[in-house]
């Protein structure tokens, strides 16, 4: 999944900058959100002010920055990248299995299963030995990044949970402001091949999904940064021109929108207009800036601030549901 291996570290440990109290006690996470009023405790909390915070930092570190962009890739992020790469490795040991239901193949409980039965593993190789405490709490948000078992079924908060589990590392020192942009174009945009990759082995279902009303069934913030990319490259401009074929295959691999665009093409049939109307509306729009913005407000209105997908949301020490401190 790597596409520059002469670029990548060289996989020695990198020094844990001591970001957290020496006394800091990890907790693992709970959900809080349990009715719609505490929506406004979410609203108002640590946790939404920290997320927010990340997507837009992220936001900004790759705008106008295709895919090929010369970046530090740290070894720190080339560890992330070799823990992902393990995650999808284990999908080949779990083929789908024959049965008659088309949708939600069953293996995908296996394969999970054995996810979460490495995930400790698969960190502690991954983290400095003096960030192992943290494991418990960041790991539940990687667990939790890859779809449920029970429904078989795969949707925005579990891309949540993943972006929170990125938030986690950052806090905890294992990334640094230097690994920006190498966070999303390297270990999310692998992260976002993983959900396809199981989308498509086990035929998951979307979770929640608003049909063609919605901006697209699985993802939403690769949309946020792979517009983000765009500002200001004349190649696709103006935006109208990411729903033309041509476009598409000559630049699905330098900007994550296109590939988003590209992936929706391959696996839904009839006029791109009916099955992806958003995406198709948002055409219109002028300029990549506006579209950037504009999916940002969306996401914070479709996603953020609906119940059924916060109350699977997960609190612990490093994203606490506690109001946020205001400064004096």
């Amino acid at each position: 999944m790597m596409n520059r291996d002469s670029e990548i570290g060289d996989g020695k440990m990198e020094k844990a900058p001591p970001t957290l109290p020496i006394n800091h006690r990890f907790l693992e996470p709970e959900k809080a959100v349990k009715s719609i009023t505490d929506m406004a405790i979410w609203e108002k909390s640590e946790a939404y002010m920290e997320y927010t915070g990340f997507i837009a930092t992220l936001n900004e570190a790759i705008k106008g920055k295709p895919l090929s962009v010369d970046c530090k890739i740290s070894n720190n992020v080339s560890r992330f990248v070799k823990l992902l790469e393990k995650i999808n490795k284990t999908i080949d040991e779990f083929p789908p299995v024959v049965q008659p239901q088309r949708f939600g193949n069953t293996a995908f409980r296996d394969w999970l299963a054995k996810v979460k039965q490495n995930s400790s593993e698969f960190l502690q190789e991954a983290l400095h030995p003096q960030l192992h405490l943290a494991i418990p709490e960041i790991k539940v948000y990687l667990e939790e990044s890859f779809g449920n078992a029970t429904r078989i079924d795969y949707g925005t908060g579990h891309e949540m949970s993943f972006i929170m589990f990125l938030c986690c590392l950052y806090k905890i020192g294992a990334l640094d402001v230097e690994d920006n942009v190498a966070t999303v174009f390297f270990i999310f945009n692998n992260y976002l091949q993983i959900a396809r990759r199981l989308q498509q082995t086990y035929r998951m279902e979307p979770a929640g999904s608003h049909g063609v009303w919605s901006l697209d069934d699985y993802q939403f913030v690769p949309f946020i940064w792979g517009s983000s990319q765009l500002v200001d490259q004349p190649r696709i401009y103006p935006p109208v021109k990411f729903l033309e074929d041509d476009v598409i295959d000559k630049y699905a691999d330098e900007y994550m929108f296109l590939s988003c665009i590209k992936y929706i093409k391959e696996v839904k049939k009839g006029p791109f207009a009916e099955h992806s109307n958003q995406l198709w509306s948002i055409s219109a729009v002028g300029s990549w800036s506006k579209i950037n913005q504009g999916l940002i407000k969306m996401y914070k209105k479709e996603v953020l601030a609906k119940f059924p997908v916060i109350q699977h949301v997960l609190f612990g020490s490093l994203l606490p549901i506690r109001r946020f401190p205001i400064q004096q």
